[in-house]
């Protein structure tokens, strides 16, 4: 099995042009649907302590791991949907976020990068 990101996105494709369902999947309409999957995910986690969080996470591992396939599904095919090559941007993401964060001023602090 190939767990490219292209690979993956194929899939994603495939079934939902199976379904003929791009109608319904315009930008703004995905961006909803990974908005209200992301707030299935948190429900998990809501009033929850670092520790209780943790313990719920390994206890509905299952269940959480549906959430996150759900927002990443959409993601990856919002981002097929516009023509971003999604590795491509999380790498210059990742780039971005090395001058923001450098090593010796982040290392071990959870300040914003204007705050470092």
């Amino acid at each position: 099995m190939n767990n490219t990101i292209e690979s993956l996105t194929s899939e994603i494709r495939a079934f939902r042009d199976a379904r003929d369902w791009m109608q319904f999947h315009a930008p703004k309409e995905l961006a909803v649907a990974i908005a209200a999957e992301s707030g299935e995910l948190l429900q998990h986690f809501v009033w929850q302590s670092t520790e209780q969080s943790e313990q719920r996470a390994r206890e509905r591992r299952d269940e959480v791991g549906s959430e996150i396939a759900d927002v990443a599904l959409l993601l990856f095919e919002l981002a097929d949907n516009l023509d971003i090559n999604l590795a491509d941007a999380m790498r210059a993401k990742l780039a971005k976020n090395e001058l923001r964060y450098p090593v010796a001023k982040a290392r071990g602090s959870n300040k914003k990068y204007n705050e470092l």
